[in-house]
């Protein structure tokens, strides 16, 4: 039986709780509060739900107090979760956590002989900070957009020893499998997709290449380098449009590239509606885990024009589904755009495509990865 542990309830450990709960292996599900968007279809018999704290932190988040290292902080709300999970841990023979969350759990695992496994949603912070400094020193202006993590060196020896204690690490993604220590033991299970439409959006094949690039602007996401890319085109018949939330003025990133067509963040539906219209997602980006954003495009038809740092290398095939660059290199990203503006012919066949690359990624595939890794996992994992 596997106790499953996060602070929110997102689709990844939705899926994961249904479909233990489904197979018969589900020994209860740890969160803090489980309605709304967050609900998630189990038994209330599996549910052990801690929502004090991370309700008084989204009440001081709606008075516009953010301060995330405070008491009402979300490493608060995961340590208080962790050290409940940690005097409850009841029959279960595997604890499943997250990182930030996961240390006095495994800790107490460790004593009675658990198995222990540990799901990294994004690059391990030592690869992350590095590439983060990295950008800083390369485009200083735009270090403040960074997000780079300020994080205290208590909580770092925190996510090492975490990482330490884990007998399995499961990965959204290769890039950040490759970001771990060399010798942990781990398992890639992609996320699933969205549900795909019957039929494509139709695109005006005689106006301008429409690109997207979703996600906050920031350089982590590599909006400085397309912006760079579409300065060396210097194209009329591509246009670009950023959904996203600003972290400068809106100034800022006109000075970079003054072209672009700015859309504000709105619900979900309205996000995919703006994918209808579009060609081709862009998403350069620096440091991800598995940005779920390129499989809600893939779902719309939309190909891909992305960095393996994105998480989504197994989601390109050359020339079919997108087309996968490097990071840091503004000329091979211009190079690619202009690919797709002059192959319009092509995109009919690379939306179908696109879309057939989302449907071929479930959640059942994601839940089934991650039980055929556990299984293995005997007493003499348990060191």
């Amino acid at each position: 039986m596997i106790l499953l542990s996060h602070p929110t309830v997102n689709a990844f450990n939705r899926a994961l709780a249904e479909a233990l709960e489904v197979a018969g292996r589900l020994a209860a599900f740890h969160t803090t509060i489980a309605f709304g968007r967050r609900a998630v279809s189990l038994p209330r018999a599996k549910l052990r739900l801690h929502p004090w704290r991370e309700m008084a932190r989204l009440a001081a988040q709606r008075l516009g107090w953010r301060d995330e290292r405070s008491p009402l902080g979300i490493d608060a709300v995961c340590r208080a979760l962790d050290a409940a999970v940690s005097r409850d841990l009841g029959s279960a023979h595997t604890v499943y956590c997250y990182e930030d969350g996961a240390l006095a759990t495994f800790r107490a695992a460790r004593e009675r002989g658990l198995c222990r496994v540990y799901e990294l949603p994004i690059a391990y912070w030592e690869t992350a900070h590095r590439l983060l400094r990295e950008e800083a020193g390369r485009l200083p202006a735009w270090a403040p957009t960074l997000q780079a993590p300020d994080d205290p060196e208590e909580k770092l020896a925190r996510k090492t020893e975490e990482l330490r204690l884990a007998d399995l690490v499961v990965c959204p993604s290769r890039f950040v499998e490759s970001s771990l220590p060399q010798g942990t033991r781990s398992v890639v299970a992609e996320f699933g997709s969205p549900p795909v439409p019957p039929q494509v959006a139709m695109r005006n094949a005689e106006g301008p290449l429409r690109l997207l690039f979703a996600g906050t602007m920031t350089q982590r996401k590599g909006l400085a380098d397309l912006f760079a890319a579409m300065r060396l085109l210097n194209r009329r018949d591509i246009t670009l449009s950023v959904l996203g939330t600003p972290l400068a003025s809106l100034s800022f990133y006109r000075d970079a590239w003054p072209h672009f067509l700015h859309e504000s963040p709105r619900p979900h539906a309205q996000v995919l509606a703006l994918m209808d219209s579009c060609d081709v997602l862009v998403l350069p980006s620096i440091v991800e885990g598995r940005a779920l954003v390129q499989q809600e495009a893939l779902s719309r038809g939309l190909p891909l024009l992305v960095t393996p740092n994105a998480g989504g290398e197994d989601l390109v095939v050359a020339g079919e589904t997108g087309w996968l660059v490097p990071i840091r290199d503004p000329a091979a990203l211009a190079d690619r755009i202009a690919w797709f503006a002059d192959h319009r012919r092509e995109l009919p066949a690379m939306r179908e495509a696109a879309r057939r690359q989302a449907s071929a990624r479930t959640w059942r595939h994601y839940t089934d990865r991650i039980l055929a890794a556990i299984d293995p996992l005997g007493p003499a994992a348990h060191g």
